[in-house]
């Protein structure tokens, strides 16, 4: 039996060349977009929904997700199953149970299953009949059942329908037939049924409220629309009401109800205080579902603030506040210790009785509830006790659906969403605390609305054919169906004798023109409605195709994709494929031809390229359409970017490396937690990958590299971990407070992926050093508590910081302060010290105390000293600071000192005693007898005398001798005389001096020295340092003019240190590893140049050279030579004239020169200008100028470089690696270079006849001198 007469084909991930059909069909595979990004024909792949840009790729997709190694075998068998559990079945088939229950196993998203239930119906066959035949009409846009209004804008009632020919609309309402023409408010859109109500003119909305039905209307039926219950908003006033205030025991459990007006839609409740800060709510305190204000048990705290009831209407915007509540607190103890809110028992601290729980919502220890299928069910327990209860949730018999429960205020609520028919049964809270625990239970019954299992759907009939419209629903109660034909009851229908009705059935046989109409079925019970409009049409129609002709569709490699071909036809056609023009029909093996058309290719290979020609055949006629098919390579991302693990402040690079389809467009982009990432400043994106500079905590999170084209994408996934100093501790809090110790806790912050090591305790006291944080102590990063060591009478306050790898926290804010009792000192203040600052005095000083060993007020020091080994008694005095000055003391006498602190309490134990001396004054004699004993050139020994130690007044220092050069043996040698001196530490009567200059006459005294400074100086000496080997010759210079010879240079030592009598030369040539015979040479005293003649034009030489006096030779200066050119290139230089290509050259060179001279030939006899120069002899200078008439300038300048040379600061030339070598191009001869090295060869032009005539043998060797000679 031919039941469906239109089809719509599906083609899967490929991008259609050719404009989209009308109809958006999930089969069809083609969107209006010709870009596709998500296509709702998808598959729901191990938990993943997966966008069709290709079967294959997706599951690529979604291993990356969820980091799975899946075979190809695996997911082509996967997809088989798929689209075999999708495949439609037959007439009436719902064989849709094996996706479905897959589905709710992987629990996709709701939006994910409606998409997927949607493909599927698509494959089974959706019915459209093209719009330019003739159609009975079809509700395609209409209203809520239940549609609120905001009373400040018109009323709009949405019906919109199509059909051939164009429908018209009637309304009723109340079920009673709606006049617009009689009211003036009310108009209908043009072309539409949509009903606009304008209040422009006055009005009250709630005057049109009802019931409304549209009704659309053309020659071949009557469809209807839902019944459409119009209600305007209300935001009703809360009524005044003078509140008392609410009078509580401490520890009572306490409800504030809110009764807020009814409004429609009900309003949203929220608590706040009068001055609109919001009700902090927890366990103890939270909001009911009912907007009532649960208390479990009142606190004195919550005294502090009142409570008012707000409720926010949705379509006015506004928000109504209640008179707040104000709550007086009946208590035992009437002291709001804020210390004692972090008690772990506060309840006892603050003397509240323990209750057991009871239930102060819901009442009692049963109810029930009703709640519809599909809807949410909330079930709520409040409970009252002394501690805070605890609520937890259980289902008699089985568990709680952990896929849909979720927990609520404070666990308090339960919430299952989606409600279903099992979920139905006994739930029951517990509440519980230390005292005791009681339960309620609450029977929970699941009703339904009417839903469908079998909608009706148009029928599209030829001519003598059967067919049915099916009605089925289910729900609870049982739905009642109602049949009707154009809007009326099908029992006041004129009969049809081809037309049965079997209960939810209806059999229509033997179809003629006359049996089109548009059928209603109406199914519903006590809690709602289904109203469903179904068409029967009956045609005689050939063969059409729907969609464009010659698609172009391209799909990736070994995807499952599917080729659309819509058509239309009544009877329905018989479809076939074919591909490439071939005579065999495609189906079977990896093609499969659907009833709507389509052709699947269950995987593409490159073969599968080509044209795709589809024929629909009836009675009737034919229509035939071909598609166009490319396969094109996936999109493949072969590097990923991988997890890291970075500090604040690096950088970070992530890998992302693509192989796609050349022919396609490729775009790499980034998310981070799933959302378009931002390039900044701090970021560079390239093709292949990430960077992230100076990495920050806002940086950590997934990075998801995606490579897409037009066809497919693939996505990889990373994670990148920052390492970040941890956060400030916080709450702290001090107990077990004690004479010398308190316990600190704090709870610690947020590691930032870098383990806590140690916590760092800090105190500050406002006495001393207020403001000035001290560390105390150090714990490991495992604990937050301590006990701290106090000291007496310091005001403390303390602060936690906290320490990982990558840095310290903030400090956390300050504790409370603590303040402990004083005490008499227990030490004495350290680095007590006795020093003179002037002859006559002694300066006493010490390092003051700080608070933590004050222990007391008034802390103050006592000064004693008396003069050592005698039995004077000892002088004191009281000092507040940290020094005292003595004053008329003798000079450097040593003295006993001592230092006692003492405070209000009591003095400290008896100090230690010091020994100190009183200030010196300048020594009194010099060193005797000073002898000097010449050792070397650089050096002399020194013998004296000490000084008698009554004379040195202080304590001996050093003795120290000052010398300088007086002038040098050698003539007309300047030298500086600036004074030097040498020390000699302690008691001692001999020493060295070295670092002096050879041959050179010297001066030299000696001094004793002390703390106050030097003595009288000694007897000048004088001495005399001999003969020694003079420095490094300066400015060693080696050059190499050309290839024969090589030139050094220097000049003479800065330092002779003696009469020079010569030079000597040491060089030895050298090629890579091998070295030569090494030459020596030696100079007279004058000579500073030397030419050498190279024996080996390929080896370098290093050159050692250094100055001789009488004594032996100095220090040495080492040079090497240049690196010669490269050998092999100097050979191809050489060997260049003799090559074909530059005899060829210079053929073509000499012809276009001839030619050129018979041009000027020519010219000149007719007496025209001529292009070049008429006499060789002048020069060809760049001061000549052109000739206006195009005459050519072949000269360069005077002594310029050739191209390619590099000129050297003393006007060497340096020849490149890439140099020729010039020697090579002539005979090769020392008068080819001056004396700076510049070439002056064949390559210069010659300024007059007799250089030329001069260098006639240079000139023909020259190629390039040849050239100008023939010019």
């Amino acid at each position: 039996m031919r039941r469906l007469a239109a089809r719509g084909a599906a083609g899967d991930a490929g991008e259609v060349a050719a404009p989209a059909a009308d109809s958006t069909d999930c089969a069809r595979g083609r969107h209006p977009s010709p870009r596709r990004l998500i296509d709702l024909c998808a598959i729901w792949d191990p938990g993943v929904f997966l966008p069709a840009v290709g079967w294959k790729r997706a599951s690529g997709f979604a291993r990356r997700r969820l980091n799975e190694a899946e075979t190809l075998n695996s997911v082509r068998e996967a997809q088989l199953e798929l689209l075999e559990a999708a495949r439609p079945r037959g007439p009436g088939s719902r064989e849709r149970g094996p996706v479905l229950r897959m589905a709710r196993q992987q629990q996709p998203p709701p939006w994910v299953r409606a998409a997927f239930l949607l493909c599927l119906l698509s494959l089974s066959g959706a019915i459209e009949i093209p719009m330019d035949l003739s159609q009975p009409p079809t509700i395609t846009k209409q209203s809520v059942k239940d549609h609120i209004v905001d009373p400040r804008d018109n009323i709009l009632i949405e019906c919109e329908a199509k059909g051939n020919p164009a429908p018209s609309f009637h309304w009723t309402r109340n079920s009673r037939f709606f006049n617009i023409a009689k009211d003036p408010r009310v108009s209908m859109r043009r072309r539409s049924g949509t009903l606009v109500i304008d209040f422009r003119s006055g009005g009250r909305p709630e005057e049109y409220e009802g019931e409304y039905q549209c009704f659309a209307r053309n020659k071949f039926g009557t469809a209807l629309s839902n019944r459409i219950r119009l209600q305007v908003s209300k935001s009703p006033l809360w009524p005044k009401e003078n509140l008392d205030p609410v009078v509580v025991q401490e520890g009572a459990p306490l409800t504030l109800q809110c009764n807020p007006p009814p409004g429609l839609p009900s309003p949203v409740i929220f608590w706040m205080s009068s001055s609109m800060e919001p009700i902090t709510q927890d366990k103890r305190v939270s909001q009911g579902h009912n907007g009532d204000l649960y208390f479990s048990n009142v606190m004195l705290q919550d005294m502090q603030t009142d409570y008012s009831c707000n409720a926010r209407f949705h379509f006015t915007h506004t928000i109504q506040q209640k008179n707040a509540f104000t709550l007086k607190v009946l208590t035992n103890n009437p002291y709001n210790d804020s210390s004692l809110r972090n008690h772990p028992d506060i309840y006892s601290a603050r003397g509240v009785a323990e209750r057991t729980p009871s239930f102060m919502y819901p009442q009692g220890t049963a109810s029930s509830q009703m709640v519809l299928r599909g809807m949410d069910l909330v079930l709520e327990c409040i409970a009252s006790g002394v501690p805070t209860p605890d609520i937890a949730w259980y289902k008699k018999g089985g568990d709680l659906p952990s896929d849909k429960a979720k927990f609520e205020n404070f666990n308090k609520a339960l919430r299952i969403t989606n409600v279903s028919e099992e979920d139905s049964g006994e739930y029951f809270c517990l509440a519980s605390n230390k005292m005791g625990s009681i339960r309620h239970t609450i029977s929970v019954r699941v009703k339904a609305a009417p839903y469908w299992l079998d909608e009706p759907k148009n029928l599209i009939l030829a001519p003598g054919e059967d067919g049915r419209l099916v009605c089925r629903a289910n729900g609870n109660p049982k739905p009642t169906v109602q049949w009707m034909v154009n809007g009326e009851p099908l029992q006041s229908a004129p009969p049809n004798p081809n037309r049965e009705v079997a209960g939810d059935t209806i059999i229509f046989r033997d179809t003629q023109i006359s049996s089109r109409a548009v059928y209603q079925c109406n199914t519903s019970n006590e809690h709602g409605y289904l109203l469903a409009n179904a068409f029967v049409s009956v045609l005689d129609v050939p063969p059409r195709m729907l969609s464009p002709r010659n698609q172009l569709i391209r799909v990736i490699l070994y995807n499952r994709t599917r080729l659309d071909c819509p058509f239309f036809g009544s009877p329905i056609p018989t479809l076939r494929w074919f591909k490439n023009g071939q005579g065999s029909n495609l189906d079977g093996g990896n093609y499969h031809v659907y009833e709507n058309g389509s052709l699947e290719i269950k995987m593409i290979r490159k073969e599968d390229q080509g044209i795709y020609t589809c024929v629909a055949t009836n009675i009737l006629g034919k229509a035939e359409n071909q598609v166009r098919l490319e396969v094109k390579d996936p999109t493949r991302i072969y590097r990923m970017p991988e997890d890291q693990v970075a500090k604040r402040g690096t950088t970070v690079q992530l890998e992302c490396r693509v192989k796609h389809d050349p022919s396609l467009k490729l775009t790499v982009s980034w998310l981070k937690d799933d959302e378009p990432l931002y390039i900044g400043n701090r970021m560079k994106k390239e093709d292949d990958s990430l960077t992230i500079f100076g990495v920050a905590e806002r940086d950590q999170g997934s990075y998801t590299c995606v490579a897409s084209t037009e066809l497919d994408q693939d996505l990889a996934k990373a994670y990148l971990t920052v390492l970040g100093r941890p956060d400030r501790p916080r709450d702290l809090e001090l107990t077990d407070l004690a004479e010398r110790s308190v316990r600190l806790t704090w709870i610690p912050g947020d590691d930032n992926n870098s383990p806590i090591t140690d916590y760092v305790v800090q105190f500050e006291e406002d006495q001393f050093q207020p403001g000035v944080w001290h560390d105390h102590s150090k714990f490991p990063g495992s604990v937050n508590s301590a006990v701290l060591q106090l000291s007496p009478y310091v005001n403390y306050q303390f602060r936690v910081i906290a320490i990982n790898e990558v840095g310290s926290s903030h400090p956390s804010l300050p504790s409370e302060r603590y303040r402990t009792s004083g005490a008499p000192p227990e030490s004495n203040p350290a680095d007590v010290k006795g020093e003179g600052t002037r002859k006559n005095n002694m300066e006493i000083t010490w390092t003051p105390m700080n608070a933590t060993s004050a222990f007391g007020p008034n802390l103050r020091y006592i000064v004693k000293w008396r003069r050592r080994e005698t039995r004077e008694t000892w002088n004191n005095v009281t000092v507040w600071g940290s020094r005292y000055v003595v004053g008329q003391t003798p000079v450097y006498v040593p003295y006993e000192i001592r230092v006692q602190a003492e405070n209000d309490f009591g003095k400290g134990p008896e100090p230690d005693t010091v020994i100190g001396y009183s200030g010196e004054d300048y020594p009194r004699a010099a060193p005797t007898d000073v002898k000097i004993r010449v050792l070397n050139s650089t050096a002399i020994s020194l013998q004296w005398n000490r000084v008698y130690p009554d004379t040195v007044q202080g304590q001996l220092r050093e003795y120290r001798a000052y010398y300088w050069r007086e002038s040098s043996l050698l003539k007309n040698l300047w030298v500086s005389q600036k004074r030097q001196q040498a020390s000699f530490p302690g008691d001692r009567p001999r020493g060295v001096v070295s670092r002096l200059f050879p041959y050179s006459n010297y001066r030299l005294e000696m001094v004793v020295v002390n703390g106050r400074g030097d003595g009288p100086r000694s007897e000048t000496k004088d001495f005399t340092t001999p003969e020694g080997v003079p420095s490094a010759p300066r400015r060693f210079r080696v050059r190499q003019p050309n290839l024969e010879t090589i030139n050094l240079e220097w000049d003479h030592p800065e330092h002779p240190n003696g009469i020079l009598i010569g030079y000597t030369l040491k060089y030895v040539a050298f090629n890579g590893t091998k070295l030569g015979k090494q030459i020596v040479e030696n100079f007279s005293p004058n000579q500073t140049k030397f030419t050498m003649q190279r024996a080996d034009p390929v080896s370098r030489y290093r050159f050692t050279l250094s100055a001789r006096t009488q004594v032996g030779s100095g220090e040495a200066a080492t040079e090497e030579s240049p690196a010669p050119p490269n050998e092999a290139y100097t050979n191809n230089q050489a060997d260049i004239a003799t090559q074909g290509w530059f005899i060829g050259l210079m053929c073509a060179i000499a012809l276009l020169v001839l030619i050129l001279l018979i041009v000027c030939f020519i010219k000149r006899s007719r007496g025209g200008k001529y292009p070049v120069r008429e006499k060789k002899d002048v020069p060809l200078g760049p001061e000549d100028p052109k000739e206006e008439d195009g005459s050519f300038d072949y000269s360069d300048e005077d002594n310029k470089p050739l191209q390619g040379s590099q000129t050297s600061l003393d006007g060497t030339i340096k020849q490149q690696e890439s140099d020729d070598s010039l020697v090579d191009y002539g005979e090769g001869g020392e008068g080819q270079f001056n004396e700076d090295g510049s070439f002056i060869g064949q390559y210069t032009v010659k300024k007059d006849k007799e250089e030329t005539e001069g260098n006639e043998s240079s000139e023909a060797t020259s190629p390039v001198n040849a050239i100008y000679s023939l010019a």
